[in-house]
């Protein structure tokens, strides 16, 4: 069986055309990311994404069936509030963490971010942003009348836009399983011909029967659930995730805010071989061609990488940014389905 290849939908890949060209070049599901908006919001991309699958299997002489989407919830992620602006922060720069709600939105200085993190905040602790993109390291906790601010300073600077990830390395923060959009996603996903979902920093084997609970509330229990591996509870408690999801998702991004990066492909191997040994079909996720997000040819690093996933027997690979924000979506997709395709000719897979 073909390793499955999906895209993430987004900015650059949203006019039918172009998603058209996508399904052609290879693409055989999609992703939409909820983590900045709702199935109802993105519901001109949907409408796209079922016209440009028709128009594919049209061109192909294909029989006409449902594209695979496949809707990436919020989940118990973490994310800052809203910022009045995109901001830069310069290395060495003061940034104070102050409670969602109680920032001034224009304040360069102030960072917005969940109310249940600040108390587990201590000096010295380290603080990423956007993925890891951004590093923060607290220099002072201070109690206020509405709980508490952080003071930090910035070890390492970037771009930072409101919504983004927020992380505390080797740190548990226990949040709801889904949050109230997360709801009203899975309400509306049979009308949006929702063929999956992606439950977000799966802890433990409650927050994939609490997603199934709300699936079968809404008459969706036929929708694959997804379970991304996003932190070390999941990868720890991995075996009793296995019966209660279709597919795991080695989420690399997050993932590798949790461990030293070094140690991130022993952990994708080791995730990958008990996924093997218990026949469960596992995806690789994050920067496959990150590189392609702005260059129109992927490093030999990044090929390999797809090779990789490939021969660990990966059932499906994912593009994010390149194909949702990249200069070159096309044209990474393309990249992508021919290094898979030449992976399989490889192994023998057919």
């Amino acid at each position: 069986m073909h390793t499955k290849i999906y895209g993430t939908i987004g900015p650059a890949c949203q006019d039918t055309d172009t998603l058209v060209r996508l399904f052609e070049e290879g693409m055989t599901g999609i992703r939409v990311n909820l983590s900045h908006t709702s199935l109802r919001d993105a519901s001109d991309w949907l409408e796209r994404i079922h016209e440009a699958y028709r128009q594919y299997c049209q061109g192909q002489e294909r029989k006409k069936a449902m594209p695979e989407i496949v809707m990436d919830l919020q989940g118990p992620e973490l994310r800052i509030g809203k910022l009045g602006t995109e901001r830069e922060l310069e290395e060495g720069e003061g940034i104070t963490l102050v409670a969602d709600g109680q920032n001034n939105l224009f304040d360069p200085t102030e960072i917005p971010v969940p109310a249940m993190l600040l108390p587990h905040l201590q000096p010295g602790q380290e603080v990423l942003l956007d993925d890891g993109k951004i590093l923060l390291k607290i220099e002072e906790l201070f109690r206020v009348k509405n709980g508490y601010v952080a003071e930090t300073t910035v070890a390492r600077g970037g771009k930072l836009a409101s919504r983004k990830s927020i992380a505390l390395p080797c740190t548990s923060i226990y949040t709801p399983t889904l949050t109230e959009s997360d709801l009203c996603n899975i309400s509306d996903a049979k009308k949006y011909g929702i063929t999956g979902v992606m439950l977000p920093f799966v802890r433990n084997q409650e927050d994939l029967k609490n997603l199934k609970q709300a699936l079968i509330k809404e008459k969706a229990e036929n929708i694959q659930i997804f379970a991304k591996i996003e932190n070390l509870d999941g990868v720890n408690r991995l075996p009793e995730l296995l019966p209660y999801c279709d597919e795991i998702v080695i989420a690399r991004g997050d993932l590798g805010n949790a461990m030293p990066l070094w140690e991130l492909p022993v952990v994708q191997a080791h995730i990958a071989a008990t996924c093997r040994e218990a026949g469960k079909p596992f995806m690789v996720v994050t920067q496959m061609l990150a590189s392609m997000e702005e260059r129109q040819v992927p490093t030999r690093a990044e090929v390999s990488d797809i090779f990789r996933a490939v021969m660990e027997g990966a059932s499906s690979v994912m593009l994010t940014g390149e194909t949702a924000a990249g200069l070159y979506p096309v044209e990474a997709m393309r990249y992508m389905v021919k290094t898979v395709r030449a992976a399989e000719a490889y192994t023998g897979i057919n």
